[in-house]
């Protein structure tokens, strides 16, 4: 129930967020499979595409079949990809907002020991995933972190409390 609470939190933020950067854009590529996210922005009456678990590590290239999109939607999916430079250089639309986990200090990377996709291969400080994002023509336009706030005890959830753990960034292509 605790999680649940917390993830709701999360999306609330989320979506906020988008509704903040992109009032009035109800076209969505969201990078990944159909998730609750997907789907709660689904019964705000956007329309959403997914790229349907796509290795876009392997094939970023098929990104370039979604046609009709106003804004790529990245929620948490690029800290999975051994390489997102290729994919987010050629994304099919020239607006974009993604949330990422922030690295932590007092915390390891996110690695799910059952399930060899369910690993961050990158957790970015704010500065990197700037940076790749300028290198790949993109320029944000706002930003804001969020921290994760646990229901466990101890010495890291209190850090948590402090400590942002997600980075979500609105940015626009820069012209050629």
């Amino acid at each position: 129930m605790k999680a649940e609470k917390l993830k709701q939190i999360r999306f609330k933020k989320t979506i906020d967020f988008y509704k903040k950067v992109e009032p009035n854009s109800k076209h969505i590529l969201d990078l990944g499979v159909k998730n609750r996210l997907s789907e709660e922005f689904t019964s705000l009456g956007y329309n959403v595409q997914n790229t349907q678990g796509v290795d876009l590590d392997l094939n970023p290239e098929l990104i370039q079949k979604y046609t009709g999109v106003e804004v790529v939607t990245a929620f948490e999916i690029l800290e999975h990809l051994v390489s997102p430079y290729a994919l987010i250089k050629n994304l099919p639309a020239n607006r974009m907002v993604a949330t990422i986990p922030l690295s932590l200090w007092f915390s390891k990377p996110y690695r799910n020991i059952n399930n060899k996709f369910d690993w961050h291969y990158h957790e970015f400080e704010p500065w990197q995933f700037d940076m790749l994002l300028d290198k790949a023509g993109w320029d944000i336009t706002y930003s804001e972190k969020w921290t994760a706030p646990t229901y466990q005890v101890g010495i890291r959830p209190i850090l948590r409390f402090f400590y942002p753990r997600y980075y979500a960034v609105h940015a626009i292509r820069r012209e050629k």
